[in-house]
């Protein structure tokens, strides 16, 4: 049986275990929380190193991209540089590949009309693939980069402009301290602060991480689709008490719960079984069409 861990600078609530067999082979997968703890997670990864398949790193990218340029996060950097031996993924393959695939799966098998509808993205340095393949649908999109990771009420409004603006935040913010960037540990918890419900109420479809997605998300959501991931059954009911019309979580369900990009591209680098430095977006592509991985897809109300 292969092992995959995922460690987390989440919260160790939303820890969860699985076994699954993919390809005729077994897997146990599971996700280990630190409560926003950087050096237990270091601790975590040094002890995991060498005795397990693949490791993917959770609750932090290694990278964060803009204009087909890609900016290395000074923390993760730390992180990464603790693990010498076990292949190491933090989703940005996937979010690249599989992310892409799902919109155009919605689009031409079963012809969601995303054509015109209006889309809070609320990260997509964080999920470029994505936010690409949105726009690319003619989606119109809300770009929320400034405001769930700076606190900065500013929306932009454009794949361009955000290109631009990206080009020249990027370089800094990768240097700033994670935890003030991205919620970490007992932060996950907290309850939505909705202050910014008005770009709530003027999207059709609120995507990206479910961190952010839950960071200021008012208690009516009536009508509303969410695409993202990292989805807990507890997730799943409240979304639902919200009045979500609509979840779809661009990973598979496993055992209750959609785990996070970094979870199942460590686990495609251990079936894969070749350095992740030379595992191509070709070869995400073929192995996620020989797992026929599809969205999950959860009519809510």
């Amino acid at each position: 049986m292969k092992k995959v861990v995922s460690v987390s600078l989440g919260s160790s609530k939303r820890d969860h275990q699985a076994k699954v067999k993919l390809l005729g082979e077994e897997f146990s997968i599971s996700r280990v929380g630190t409560d926003g703890n950087f050096n237990r997670a270091i601790e975590i990864l040094k002890e995991l190193d060498g005795k397990v398949d693949a490791i993917g790193l959770g609750g932090i990218d290694l990278y964060l991209y803009a204009g087909g340029k890609r900016y290395e996060i000074k923390d993760a950097k730390k992180l990464r540089e603790a693990i010498k031996k076990t292949p190491v993924a933090d989703g940005s393959g996937l979010k690249n590949t599989l992310e892409r695939e799902v919109v155009y799966y919605l689009v031409n098998k079963l012809h969601y009309p995303l054509e015109g509808k209006k889309v809070l993205m609320v990260s997509a340095v964080d999920r470029f693939g994505m936010a690409e393949a949105l726009d690319a649908a003619g989606c119109e999109i809300i770009f929320g980069d400034l405001i769930f990771g700076l606190n900065l009420p500013v929306p932009i409004r454009s794949l361009s402009v955000f290109n631009t603006v990206a080009a020249i935040f990027l370089p800094i913010v990768v240097k700033m301290p994670f935890k003030i960037l991205y919620p970490t540990g007992e932060k996950q918890e907290r309850e939505p602060d909705p202050k910014y419900t008005k770009y709530y109420e003027e999207a059709d479809i609120i995507a990206g991480d479910y961190l952010f997605i839950r960071k200021y998300m008012p208690q009516n959501m009536k009508g509303k689709w969410i695409l993202t991931n990292t989805i807990t059954s507890e997730d799943v009911e409240d979304l639902k008490s919200r009045g979500v019309k609509l979840l779809i979580t661009t990973t598979p369900e496993f055992q209750g719960r959609s785990f996070g990009t970094n979870v199942m591209e460590a686990t495609m680098v251990a079936i894969l079984g070749k350095p992740v430095e030379k595992i191509r977006s070709e070869d995400y592509s073929n192995l996620l069409k020989k797992l026929k991985f599809k969205p999950r897809i959860i009519e809510l109300n």
